[in-house]
């Protein structure tokens, strides 16, 4: 059974979330501030993936995000409000995966819980993939049985949804990538306005493979079409 935490200090809405993902058979574990968030992905190590309001008395959803990303690679899903726009890029710099926008659809919330604690399960338990293989493009390589990234032999530290992006440009290396397919690989979800998002993943990708991430040697821009990891 997956763990979800919840996190929101309008306990009507946190209640309300459980029953959804409750009903759905997701085990639940509740917060109502920033802090409390923390210590509890610190304190349990069966978090599946955290829910995280952005407005939260004592320490908002951003800084909470960044601490959880001090030490964990728990997907990270902010609830927004529609006008929070620049809170929710904000937030996907400090490292989390997706977002919801309040007034929520519980179909929507369901359906985005599950495909985040998809990847995150599946890139925790590489063994469940027997397709699984090396990938390698000059001194970038991806064993995907182990769920490694190195860079000229040094390990790079990825989230799950980074990897992902990368597993997928790097198995299909010198194909162009418009965001909207991007998005909608790895989300499998149709892409509306997902040029932000995917843009943030992007760049948090480079920061980490590119000795210098504004000169790219494998992550490429092809401007007004997309991204492609070069063939080498």
């Amino acid at each position: 059974m997956n763990r979800i935490l919840i996190c929101d200090d309008d306990k009507d809405i946190a209640e309300a979330i459980e029953i959804y993902l409750g009903n759905e058979g997701f085990d639940i574990v509740k917060a109502y501030d920033g802090e409390a968030a923390v210590k509890a992905v610190e304190e349990d190590k069966d978090i599946d993936l955290v829910l995280l309001d952005i407005m939260m008395p004592r320490m908002d959803g951003i800084r909470a995000c960044k601490k959880i990303r001090e030490f964990s690679s728990v997907p990270i899903v902010f609830l927004t409000a529609k006008s929070e726009d620049v809170d929710k890029i904000m937030g996907l710099n400090m490292g989390a995966d997706d977002y919801i926008t309040k007034p929520f659809n519980p179909l929507e919330l369901i359906a985005r819980v599950r495909s985040n604690v998809r990847r995150y399960t599946q890139f925790d338990n590489p063994g469940s993939d027997k397709k699984a293989n090396t990938y390698r493009t000059g001194g970038l390589v991806i064993d995907d049985d182990s769920k490694e990234v190195t860079v000229d032999g040094s390990p790079v530290r990825l989230t799950p949804i980074e990897y992902n992006i990368l597993l997928l440009l790097v198995k299909n290396a010198g194909r162009v990538y418009s965001i909207d397919q991007i998005y909608e690989n790895i989300w499998e979800e149709e892409a509306i306005g997902a040029d932000n998002t995917v843009a943030v993943h992007i760049r948090h990708i480079r920061e980490k493979i590119e000795i210098d991430p504004k000169d790219p040697k494998y992550l490429k821009v092809v401007w007004g079409v997309g991204y492609k990891v070069e063939k080498r």
